[in-house]
C-alpha cells in the first residue's frame, strides 16, 4: 500500500507537463486563515526550513509539495554532480535542477510567486510545483493554500477575498481530496473559517481533518481538551493539536528537529492523556494513513477515467488528422470523400444519420409526395371559374353565328386556363429541391467529413463548386418542368381513354336528363315550329302577346298569310324591343346608338339550356384536369431526379476534380487553419500523458491494493 501515493505522485507529474487538470488526483489541501500556521504545518511534516515566512500574506500561489520518501542508500544514488546528499528538491519550472540548499530552495519559491503574482500583495492561481526527496518524510503530497483573508491591505485588489476563496474552492472541490482544516489555538473553534469552507464542499465530512495550531499560545488558564476531543465541533476524520515554531524561533534558526522535541515535551506536560495522539509526527502518519486509503478508494475510478479520456483524445486527434506529406493525394481523397458522402446522404446510406429532421434523400421524397402532391391536390379544378365565365365563354367561341351545340373550343380554352395553374407550384418544387441540394453541402461539412474544418480555404472552394454547379442545373430543370406543363398545353388529348370513360358516362347522364324532360313536355306541341307563326300579320306587327309563340292554340292557327308575311314578326320583335329599352337591366337591345356597347353579364336565373351547357364543361374540365394533374404530379418529380439530383450526382465527383485537382491550388487549398495544429499539438501530448498514466496504473500489482 505504501507504494499508492508515489504512484499518484508520478501521475501529478505526467499530467504537470502537459498543464492540465482534467484528472482529479488524490490530494491533500491545507486550507486555515491567514497567519493560522498553514506553511508552518507542512515545515514540520518536512522537518526543513523551505517555505516563505513573515506576518501578513506570504503564500501569494498554491504550492503542490510531494513528500517523497528514500531510503539513505539510494539518496546518494540519485546525487547530481557528485555531491553527497541525502535531502533535496526539485521544482518543475526549474526542470532537472537539483538544490540540497533549502534557503535556494525558499528564495526560489519567492522569486517564482513574484514572477508570476507580480512584487503586489496579489495572489495567481498558477500553482509551484515542488518534490522534496528525503528519508525522514512520509508520502505525502499536500496543497498549500494562500490563506483566508477578509480586507484588503496595501495595494491588494478590492476582491482579494473572493480570489482566495474561488482559489480555495477550485482545489477542495475535487471528491478525490482530502482536506486540512488549520485553526488557531488562541481564536474560538466556531468561529474557524477553515471548517466553514470546509464543510460547504464536504457536508457530511468524510473527507475533513481538522488541525490546531499555536496549542502553546493559549491564555493562561485555559486548555484545547474539549476542542481536541472534538467536544466543541466534531470532526469524523478527527482534530490534531500541534506546536509551531513561534517567529522568535525561526529568527534564531531554531531546527524544525528541535521544534518537534520541544512539542512532544509539551504536549507530554499540558495534555498527557492526549499527547500520542497529537503532534506533528503522529499527524504525519494520520496523513499517510488517509491518503493511501484515500487513494485505494479512487483508483478504479481514476483508471476508468483515464481510459475513457485517452480514448476521447484519441478520437480528437484524429479527427485533426495527420500532417499533409503528399499534397495531391490528400487533396484528391478529400474531394473524392465528399462527393461519396453527398451521394450517400441522398441516397441514404450516410455513416452520420440524422435524428432531429429530415435531410438528404428523405427529404427530397417528402417534398415530391407530400408537399408537391398535397399542393396539387389542393388545386381546385374549378378554381377561378364562375358559371357566369363558362357561360360567357361558351358565347364568345360560337362568333356570330349560334350554335346548335356546345362549342368544343371553349372547353379547350378553359381548360388550358386550368392546367396552367399547375405550372407555379411545380416550379415551387423544383425551387425546395435545389434549396435541398444546397443543404446537404453544410450536412456533409459538419458531420460527414471533419477533416475539411482544417482546410477552411479547401472547404469554401467545395461549396463554391457544388453551389455552381446546382445554379447551372436549375434553369434547365425549370425550362423542363415548364416544357412539361407546355406540352399538356400544346394538345388536348380528348381521346385520353380516362377522359373518353368519363365523356362516355357524361353522354350517358344527358341523354337520360334529355329523355326525363321529353317525357314532362305535352306530346302535341310542336317544339320546332312554335316561334315566329302568329295567327295574322296584323296582330304580329302591332306586336300584341299572341305574337310572341307563347299561346300553342294561336300557334296551331297561324295561316298560310303568317308564312308569307314572316317578316312582319321580326318587326314586331323590334318594336317590341324598342319599348322595352331601357327597361330591363343588362338588356343588349338598347337603341341604334348603343349597339356597339358591350353587354354587362348579371347575376341571373340561367335557361335550362344554359345550365345544362355549363354542366357538361363543368364536368369535362374537372375530368381532363385530374388526368393532366395525375400527370403532372408523376412527371415532375422524375424531370426534376434526372436533370437536377441524378446529374448532380453523376458529376459532382468529375466537376470538383476538374475545378480543384490544380498543382497551382495545392498549397493554397490545403493551408490549414491557424489554430489547427496547435490544437493537435495539444491533443497528441494529452494522449501521449493519458497514455503514460494509464502505464503508471497499469504497474500496480493487485497486491498494492490492499
Amino acid at each position: 500500500m505504501e507504494a499508492l501515493i508515489p504512484v499518484i505522485n508520478k501521475l501529478q507529474d505526467v499530467f504537470n507537463t502537459v498543464g492540465a487538470d482534467i484528472i482529479q488526483l488524490p490530494q491533500i489541501a491545507v486550507v486555515g486563515t491567514q497567519s493560522s500556521g498553514k506553511s508552518s504545518v507542512l515545515e514540520s511534516l518536512v522537518g526543513r526550513d523551505l517555505l516563505p515566512r513573515g506576518t501578513g500574506i506570504v503564500t501569494r500561489r498554491p504550492l503542490i509539495l510531494q513528500l517523497v520518501n528514500v531510503d539513505p542508500a539510494d539518496g546518494r544514488k540519485n546525487e547530481d554532480g557528485g555531491r553527497d546528499v541525502e535531502e533535496w528538491g526539485k521544482f518543475l519550472h526549474t526542470k532537472n535542477k537539483v538544490y540540497t540548499d533549502f534557503d535556494e530552495i525558499r528564495q526560489e519559491i519567492e522569486s517564482e510567486t513574484e514572477r508570476v503574482s507580480g512584487t503586489n500583495k496579489g495572489i495567481s492561481d498558477d500553482p509551484i510545483h515542488l518534490k522534496i526527496f528525503s528519508p525522514h518524510v512520509v508520502n505525502l503530497t499536500l496543497v498549500d493554500l494562500p490563506g483566508i483573508t477578509k480586507v484588503p491591505v496595501g495595494d491588494q485588489p478590492k476582491d482579494i477575498e473572493v480570489q482566495i476563496r474561488d482559489l480555495i474552492l477550485k482545489h477542495i472541490s475535487n471528491p478525490n481530496c482530502i482536506i486540512l482544516a488549520v485553526t488557531a489555538a488562541n481564536t474560538d473553534m466556531a468561529t474557524s473559517e477553515a471548517l466553514k469552507v470546509a464543510r460547504e464542499v464536504d457536508p457530511d465530512g468524510r473527507r475533513t481533518l481538522a488541525v490546531v495550531t499555536k496549542l502553546d499560545l493559549m491564555d493562561a488558564g485555559t486548555d484545547a481538551m474539549d476542542v481536541l476531543m472534538g467536544r466543541v465541533i466534531p470532526v469524523k476524520l478527527g482534530i490534531i493539536g500541534v506546536v509551531n515554531r513561534s517567529q522568535l524561533d525561526i529568527n534564531n534558526k531554531k531546527l524544525v528537529a528541535d521544534a518537534i522535541r520541544d512539542e512532544h515535551a509539551f504536549l507530554q506536560k499540558k495534555y498527557p492523556s492526549m499527547a500520542n495522539r497529537n503532534g506533528t509526527k503522529y499527524l504525519a502518519r494520520t496523513l499517510n494513513r488517509l491518503l493511501m486509503h484515500h487513494i485505494r478508494d479512487c483508483l478504479p475510478e481514476l483508471k476508468t477515467r483515464i481510459n475513457v479520456l485517452a480514448a476521447q483524445y484519441q478520437s480528437l486527434l484524429s479527427s485533426y488528422g495527420e500532417p499533409v506529406e503528399d499534397q495531391s493525394a490528400t487533396l484528391l481523397q478529400l474531394i473524392t470523400k465528399f462527393a461519396t458522402e453527398y451521394c450517400n446522404t441522398i441516397e441514404g446510406t450516410a455513416k452520420y444519420i440524422e435524428t432531429a429532421e429530415l435531410c438528404g434523400g428523405a427529404r427530397i421524397c417528402y417534398i415530391f409526395h407530400e408537399t408537391f402532391g398535397r399542393t396539387l391536390e389542393s388545386v381546385d379544378p374549378l378554381g377561378g371559374l364562375s358559371t357566369i365565365d363558362i357561360l360567357t365563354a361558351i358565347r364568345n367561341a360560337t362568333g356570330p353565328r349560334p350554335s346548335l351545340f356546345v362549342p368544343e373550343i371553349s372547353f379547350e380554352l378553359l381548360v388550358k386556363k386550368q392546367v396552367k395553374r399547375l405550372e407555379e407550384p411545380s416550379l415551387r418544387c423544383v425551387e425546395l429541391v435545389h434549396e435541398e441540394m444546397q443543404r446537404i453541402i453544410q450536412h456533409c461539412s459538419n458531420y460527414s467529413t471533419q477533416e475539411l474544418q482544417r482546410f477552411p480555404k479547401l472547404h469554401e472552394a467545395i461549396v463554391e463548386v457544388v453551389t455552381s454547379l446546382l445554379r447551372k442545373r436549375l434553369p434547365i430543370t425549370n425550362e423542363m418542368v415548364h416544357n412539361l406543363v407546355a406540352i399538356e398545353l400544346a394538345y388536348i388529348n380528348t381521346k385520353h381513354p380516362d377522359f373518353a370513360d368519363a365523356c362516355g358516362v357524361l353522354n350517358n347522364n344527358i341523354e337520360e336528363q334529355r329523355r326525363n324532360r321529353m317525357r314532362e313536355l305535352p306530346a302535341a306541341v310542336p317544339r320546332d315550329k312554335s316561334v315566329g307563326k302568329g295567327p295574322a300579320g296584323p296582330a304580329a306587327v302591332s306586336g300584341e302577346p299572341s305574337a310572341s309563340g307563347a299561346d300553342p292554340d294561336s300557334a296551331k292557327a297561324a295561316g298560310p298569310q303568317g308564312e308569307q308575311d314572316g317578316t312582319g314578326n321580326w318587326r314586331g320583335m323590334l318594336k317590341k324591343g324598342e319599348e322595352a329599352a331601357g327597361s330591363g337591366p343588362g338588356s343588349p337591345l338598347k337603341g341604334v346608338v348603343n349597339l356597339l356597347d358591350v353587354p354587362v353579364p348579371v347575376a341571373r336565373k340561367l335557361s335550362s339550356r344554359e345550365q345544362r351547357d355549363c354542366e357538361v364543361i363543368e364536368r369535362l374540365i374537372k375530368s381532363y384536369f385530374l388526368i393532366v394533374r395525375k400527370n403532372i404530379q408523376d412527371s415532375v418529380p422524375k424531370a426534376v431526379m434526372h436533370f437536377l439530383v441524378n446529374h448532380v450526382k453523376d458529376s459532382l465527383q468529375s466537376e470538383l476534380v476538374g475545378q480543384l485537382y490544380k498543382s497551382g491550388l495545392l498549397n493554397e487549398l490545403l493551408t490549414e487553419s491557424e489554430d489547427m495544429a496547435q490544437r493537435r499539438k495539444e491533443a497528441a501530448d494529452m494522449l501521449q500523458a493519458l497514455q503514460r498514466a494509464s502505464q503508471v496504473i497499469a504497474e500496480i500489482r493487485e497486491t498494492h491494493l490492499w
